[in-house]
């Protein structure tokens, strides 16, 4: 079979296009590289999706969190250290089986015990408390100016938060969040793990690359192979925050704009 064969029979094959059964035998490199790659169609999904909601939800934890009103600060704050106290694996795991007891007596919930929708949930509760503090930390470090300005051209609440707090607190925030959005990607691996279940081995990434290595007794290749396609996404992700940066500091002289700097969770 041709690499290009290959391509067009498991190019898509983690989300149900293409040959239901997976190679049993004498699998050649291209079946490795385009398996895996397929699998990262659902490490994106997460990733993608995970931090789009979860950025809003994190705006909004970050303003309750500053209120100066107890009973709007204290459920985010609870929420935050919740969600950053405890693992990121033993929250897949409660959330699967809390999700499955759901299930038993309502049939609504019978999409959430699936990774595409369950893993996806804890992913964005998870990322949305990380952001969440780092968002907060930013809000504070807003210059008094800033507001004091605002205030001087009479803008206030919507309009002063939406013009000028706002954009500060993401251009402060913007590194650190560059960051944030790596770890999670890289997160998604998890989800391999956790007991949300891959639908006829529909599975992520690192599901392929584990079947290869069962199969072959050799993890030397599809682990490193997967390795590489989490390190090129990760440079996309390093540009297009990038540019993003650009964008937020555009406004400063080039010796006070901040640059990005890639360090990575080593404890979390």
């Amino acid at each position: 079979m041709s690499c290009w064969q290959t391509l067009q029979d498991y190019g898509l094959r983690s989300i149900g296009i293409g040959e239901r059964l997976l190679p049993r035998s004498d699998f050649t490199l291209c079946e490795h590289f385009v398996l895996i790659g397929s699998g990262m169609i659902w490490n994106i999904y997460f990733g993608v999706l995970a931090l789009i909601t979860g950025f809003f939800l994190a705006t909004a934890l970050a303003v309750a969190k500053a209120s100066p009103h107890k009973w709007v600060r204290k459920p985010a704050e609870w929420f935050i250290f919740l969600f950053r106290g405890s693992p990121l694996f033993i929250q897949f795991f409660f959330a699967y089986f809390f999700f499955l007891s759901l299930k038993s007596q309502y049939a609504f919930f019978s999409p959430f015990t699936a990774a595409w929708l369950g893993a996806l949930i804890v992913l964005f509760l998870n990322t949305a408390a990380y952001s969440g503090e780092i968002f907060y930390g930013a809000l504070r470090s807003v210059p008094r100016g800033d507001a004091e300005a605002a205030d001087a051209y009479g803008m206030s609440g919507w309009p002063r938060f939406r013009r000028i707090i706002w954009p500060t607190m993401l251009r402060l925030a913007w590194p650190a969040y560059t960051n944030e959005a790596i770890f999670l990607f890289h997160a998604t691996t998890l989800v391999f793990f956790s007991g949300f279940p891959a639908w006829q081995q529909r599975g992520d990434a690192l599901y392929y690359a584990s079947y290869f290595a069962d199969k072959t007794f050799n993890p030397f290749i599809p682990y490193p192979i997967l390795a590489m396609y989490f390190i090129l996404f990760t440079l996309v992700i390093v540009t297009v925050f990038g540019l993003v940066n650009k964008r937020l500091n555009r406004h400063l002289p080039t010796e006070r704009r901040t640059r990005l700097r890639f360090r990575p969770n080593l404890l979390r």
